[in-house]
């Protein structure tokens, strides 16, 4: 569990732009069936938030914890 976390949260920091050019202009300008281009899409970037939301979590935890000491 420990790595699927770390996982997301590398992939929102370093993946990010390469994803939402892939999601946006790559599958715009192949013909790909439209259930395929949504889909993709949404995937790219549902799994960046998700990254993005764990390492707002993880570091808000070590800012609250660093704010106490």
């Amino acid at each position: 569990m420990k790595f699927v976390r770390f996982l997301l949260i590398w992939i929102s920091q370093n993946l990010a732009i390469p994803f939402w050019v892939v999601g946006h202009i790559h599958l715009s300008i192949h013909d790909f069936h439209e259930l395929i281009e949504f889909v993709s899409s949404i995937g790219m970037n549902v799994i960046v938030g998700i990254g993005f939301y764990l390492d707002y979590k993880q570091h808000d935890r070590t800012t609250d914890t660093n704010q106490k000491n």
